[in-house]
């Protein structure tokens, strides 16, 4: 009987999952090589031969290895610190560690632009003449912030990978003469390595990709910007689908190029530590030797919150040629809940984010039992499938749901039925495709949240109650979701969380002022002039304190296994 379920489960989730996931992407391939029914090749080859599609693509290069380098630099040292010392003040820096998850990177561009901006607050710290760090450093600024949002992703995966190395190793190599440096690189990061792909993997992605933070630092000659300023042409030019294309293509190289090199690299160890590894106890000048790079990196990273923080409270214009504002105000926090754009915004984002988990928690389960609770064959592929979302761009989700929605708007049926438009026309109505859209992106958190779940209940409880007559709705009902309610909760709370601070779907699909979720006002207040980055920054600030409960209460539920969130 599970077996038969499992079959069922498994082809109608592979068919949904399908659809939703694959489909887009075989919208952007189509739109790129068929052309007027024909097969070519000429707009790709078109897309090397212009220097501003060929300068953009480099620029996104450049940004995606500049940022994952700079991730790694930051995350790899502290997750090592964090695995080999007990030190004073371990506990909050670790919580700290993870606060820079809680801001998109392009919300957070807001607060370095009143600090590092022409009069901003650097220049009058430094004492020197007014110099515009963002304006002649846009590609330092743009690495810069995106690293900073996106290092607790590393360092998540990396603490989790030191976790599981036995130490038994580490002392072998100790006992004949690799100690110290030598010993992280010969024995240490080799162990390591698939931890640190995973996490260098979303990271290079994410970043390869990333349109809210290139937009707001006015970085425009990437391929990100380009793709967003070419939707006014999608369905009638061939290019942006092509450019599209060259993206998802150079993701996917990467990702199996970095896989076939590192992510394969799994040494043979226990399934876990074989022994505990003892942390060495860091007292006085040491243990504050060893807080130094937590407290630095933290407060470097907290920065741009910082200045989204100040800028909220500052009267507008009173943040000019000063360190901090000279009057403060919560005028700008009444406004954002109360500007008509904003209201709608976030009844908006709550009510896609929502239908988004219900979505995710009912294919999230399903997956999750056919992976862990049947044996039947290619349930690894369903796995490796439901997680594939985190190595394809959102960037290219996104065209690719706007290609779907742009071929159906020219339908003739869809023309002249209300319903019809409401549901396919992102120019009408984009809910479905926010929806979609978020759930597919979200759908790995639920996954590997119920996945670990499952594997830490004993199946014993299942079978018990399937032996006293239980069907297995039931046994699922009572039995199996109550005992892995916690960690559904955790995936829950970050997708939702996710969810609502999603930027290029949300960028690109929504439309229509009515239909915007938060971070798409968040960006149209920032372009006006007046009080709209005061009352972008107090909205942001408010969705800062919604994602902190989420963040710290995933955390306190999965602990260190947040990180496998995070895998790919």
């Amino acid at each position: 009987m599970r077996t038969k379920v499992s079959w069922i489960i498994f082809v109608i989730v592979s068919l949904i999952f399908g659809f939703l996931f694959l489909a887009p992407l075989w919208m952007v391939i189509r739109g790129g090589f068929i052309v007027s029914g024909q097969f070519t090749l000429e707009y790709l080859f078109g897309v090397f031969k212009n220097p501003v599609y060929t300068e953009g693509l480099f620029n996104s290069l450049m940004l995606a290895v500049g940022t994952t380098s700079l991730v790694t630099l930051i995350a790899v040292p502290l997750a090592w610190l964090g695995n080999k010392y007990d030190f004073p003040g371990k506990k909050l820096v670790s919580g700290l560690i993870l606060v820079p998850m809680i801001l998109p990177p392009f919300v957070g561009a807001i607060g370095f632009q009143q600090i590092l901006g022409f009069y901003g607050g650097l220049n009058l710290v430094l004492g020197i003449e007014p110099t515009d760090w963002l304006g002649s450093l846009q590609y330092w600024g743009v690495i810069s912030l995106q690293s900073l949002a996106l290092y607790p992703i590393m360092y998540l995966n990396v603490s989790a990978a030191l976790a599981n190395v036995d130490p038994a190793m580490e002392e072998a190599a100790a006992n004949l003469g690799c100690r110290g440096v030598k010993k992280f690189f010969k024995i240490t990061l080799p162990l390591i390595m698939p931890g640190l792909f995973a996490g260098g993997t979303i990271v290079f992605i994410w970043s390869f990709t990333e349109l809210g933070t290139p937009l707001i630092m006015n970085f425009t000659k990437c391929a990100s910007v380009q793709v967003f300023d070419a939707l006014k042409e999608i369905g009638t030019n061939p290019f942006p689908y092509a450019l599209v294309f060259v993206m998802l293509a150079m993701s996917v190289t990467i990702y199996l190029v970095g896989k076939f090199l590192l992510g394969g690299k799994a040494y043979a160890m226990q399934s876990k530590a074989a022994t505990v590894a003892g942390t060495k106890n860091a007292r006085g000048l040491k243990g504050l030797l060893v807080l130094l790079p937590f407290a630095l990196v933290i407060f470097v990273a907290l920065t741009p919150h910082l200045g989204v923080i100040a800028t909220s409270f500052s009267v507008p214009g009173s943040w000019y040629q000063s360190i901090l504002p000279l009057e403060f105000t919560t005028g700008n926090y009444v406004e954002a809940l109360g500007h008509s754009m904003t209201v709608s915004s976030i009844r908006n984002s709550l009510f896609y984010s929502v239908l988004a988990v219900m979505f995710n928690a009912v294919i999230g389960i399903a997956i999750a039992y056919v992976v862990v609770r049947s044996d039947i064959p290619f349930r690894g592929a369903l796995d490796s499938l439901a997680m594939l979302p985190l190595a394809v761009p959102g960037l290219v989700m996104a065209f690719g749901y706007l290609a779907i929605s742009s071929h159906f708007s020219n339908l003739d049926w869809v023309k002249e039925q209300p319903f019809w438009q409401n549901l396919l026309d992102v120019r009408t109505n984009p809910t479905l495709f926010l929806v979609i859209a978020y759930a597919i992106r979200r759908l790995p958190y639920m996954v590997r949240s119920a996945v670990a779940g499952l594997q830490q209940t004993s199946v014993t409880l299942e079978e018990a109650a399937a032996n006293l007559g239980a069907n297995l709705w039931t046994t699922l009902r009572r039995i199996t979701i109550p005992l892995i309610m916690a960690n559904l909760i955790a995936g829950g709370l970050l997708a939702f969380s996710f969810s609502m601070l999603e930027v290029s779907d949300s960028l690109m699909l929504a439309q229509r002022e009515d239909f915007y979720p938060i971070t798409k006002t968040i960006y149209e207040l920032f372009q006006l002039i007046g009080t709209g980055k005061y009352i972008a920054s107090a909205l942001g600030v408010w969705a800062m304190m919604f994602l902190t409960v989420t963040i710290i209460g995933s955390s306190l539920i999965l602990g260190r296994k947040l990180g496998a969130i995070f895998r790919v």
